[in-house]
């Protein structure tokens, strides 16, 4: 009898009906999409680079030129998702906790880098921080240079990733409770204490993602870039505008290799932060 009971349990088990019918053919048709729209051309990516043969695969992956570029995207993207990350949360934090003149203009205004095409937000930064701009004229005497530097180029990568994390972290502050902080108050919490212990375990899988989507977006980031970067090599070529460069010059198994190994770096990053959110979701009992 007990026998029984534990093969049906666990068939019950495997089986996992799901109330809403329909299982098999929606999971189907989102396998089919994803593969036709993701992973074959990813796949015909990784083909088409692996063509070329070990020896002259790491040959290009690793040319100083090739790695120039990507510790230049990947350096600037990560500073920029790491600003983003501080102050979207600040930003978010004040759009859901207070009310005041002006708030609906602000919270429309964070998703105009969504909006804004990005050549016209990169020529709109160069304006404003070249040598002539009026930014980049009031720091030139103080010897900062912003335009055609990676300053500049992880100023337009702050500029297009700060809605990412603005709109992922929102959602889940409105779901805090202002009793919870007002409790922490009354126990003798400071501000800094509520801040830590209170707010921030709650929203840290939701900033992780919103961190991840920044920097995501800034490793891939072109039309907002070449127009502050100044595509110098080794100084201000970011790896996007290197792959174009090779295209351009009917280089195509270059361009794949710069392009592969972009997305094997990407991919490795976003799994460790995936693995960062589930490790804290678990810690915090959330999720």
């Amino acid at each position: 009898m007990r026998m029984t009971l534990s093969a049906a349990q666990s068939q019950s088990w495997f089986r996992a009906p799901s109330i809403l019918p329909g299982f098999g053919l929606t999971m189907g048709v989102t396998i089919f999409w994803l593969g036709f729209i993701v992973l074959i051309p990813l796949g015909a990516l990784l083909f088409k680079s692996a063509s070329l043969g070990w020896t002259e695969f790491w040959e290009i992956a690793f040319s100083s030129r090739t790695l120039g570029a990507l510790k230049l995207s990947f350096g600037t993207a990560f500073a920029a998702a790491m600003v983003n990350a501080v102050m979207g949360l600040l930003l978010a934090f004040v759009l859901v906790r207070y009310q005041f003149i002006g708030k609906r203009i602000i919270d429309a205004a964070i998703d105009l880098p969504f909006a804004l095409p990005t050549a016209v937000a990169g020529i709109a930064l160069a304006t404003l921080y070249g040598p002539n701009g009026w930014i980049g004229s009031l720091l030139a005497p103080l010897g900062i240079k912003v335009a055609y530097t990676p300053l500049g180029i992880t100023i337009a990568l702050i500029f297009i990733g700060l809605p990412f994390v603005v709109r992922t972290v929102q959602p889940v502050l409105e779901e805090v409770e202002v009793e919870l902080e007002e409790a922490a108050a009354t126990l003798g919490a400071n501000r800094f204490q509520t801040i830590t212990k209170v707010i921030l375990p709650t929203v840290l899988p939701a900033l992780l993602t919103g961190f991840a989507l920044a920097l995501a977006r800034g490793v891939g980031e072109y039309g907002s870039v070449i127009f502050i970067a100044g595509n110098i090599p080794y100084v201000s070529e970011i790896a996007p505008l290197l792959i174009v460069i090779r295209l351009e010059e009917f280089d195509v198994p270059a361009a794949t290799v710069v392009a592969a190994t972009m997305l094997m770096i990407s991919f490795s990053i976003l799994l460790l932060i995936n693995l960062i959110q589930t490790i804290s979701r678990r810690r915090f009992g959330r999720g």
